[in-house]
């Protein structure tokens, strides 16, 4: 950010997460007009956006609402390989399950293919909520969205049903 008398302010900013079970992940922050934000990024794939009130912390704004291709949109555009980390910190909160990365190789059968082409979550009962190319993420994506090499899946589950994913795509 460069301030008025032209010099770069390099603070970082600090930002607050926290877990709401069954909810999602909440992220705080105030900015540096003063203005304390929050960010719910929700299980079912919206993000709401709200402004504290601040004389009461517990008090709050809703300033708007996106959907998962909206929110997809944005996080494109501000770094989305920090939303494929977090989906770990969603699987704390319910006991027997997990959170795993798979990485596609460049000679995997389903490479090119349907993630749907998989089946993985009738195979194994895992499920598949974001693939992550280089610096894009795919949050939630379809049976008809197309997994490449180099891909990151990831996906949540319990422990064997990861396994049996990562099996599935590297086999």
């Amino acid at each position: 950010m460069v301030m008025p008398d032209g010099t770069e302010d390099r603070r970082s900013l600090a930002m607050s997460e926290v877990m709401l079970p069954g909810v999602g992940l909440r992220y705080e922050f105030t900015t540096r007009n003063g203005d304390h934000l929050g960010l719910i990024a929700r299980r079912d794939g919206y993000v709401e956006v709200v402004r504290y009130d601040a004389g009461d912390p517990d008090e709050c704004e809703p300033l708007f609402r996106l959907t998962t291709e909206e929110a997809e949109a944005v996080a494109e555009i501000f770094g989305a390989p920090r939303i494929a980390e977090r989906f770990a910190d969603l699987s704390r909160a319910v006991p027997g399950l997990d959170a795993g990365q798979v990485d596609v190789p460049a000679g995997s059968r389903y490479a090119g293919r349907r993630l749907g082409d998989t089946r993985a979550r009738t195979r194994t009962g895992a499920s598949i909520v974001a693939v992550v190319r280089g610096k894009r993420v795919l949050v939630s994506p379809g049976p008809a969205d197309t997994i490449e090499g180099g891909d990151v899946l990831v996906v949540i589950g319990t422990e064997d049903g990861i396994a049996r994913v990562r099996r599935i795509i590297e086999g």
